[in-house]
């Protein structure tokens, strides 16, 4: 199995070809396609790279399927004895990447 870890928006995703990963909210269109070039951990079955701190040469390539907004959080906010009483709401935007491949350069 030949997958990735790469990074993004400064979290960490596992990319695995074929498979799709939802990260942070980018501003390319949809069907456009898209170079990840963090690439921190490749392993190709046996083969382990790990980089310090990137694997230099490694490119996942992907493509944008769809926008999407996560689920709405409430945060509440209550102080009983100063009459403090705040409601805020919140919703994360996200894209999602269809993995196509995954190369050493």
């Amino acid at each position: 199995m030949k997958y990735a870890i790469v990074e993004s928006g400064g979290k960490q995703y596992k990319a695995v070809e074929g498979d799709t990963i939802e990260v942070d909210l980018l501003s390319n269109e949809v069907g456009q396609p898209i170079k990840l070039a963090d690439v921190l951990l490749l392993v190709d079955g046996e083969q382990v790279s790990v980089g310090a701190p990137r694997v230099s040469g490694a490119v996942v390539t992907a493509t944008v399927v769809t926008h999407y907004k996560g689920p709405k959080i409430y945060v509440y906010h209550y102080s009983p004895k100063k009459r403090i009483r705040t409601k805020n709401g919140h919703r994360q935007q996200y894209t999602r990447l269809l993995v196509n491949s995954i190369e050493v350069e």
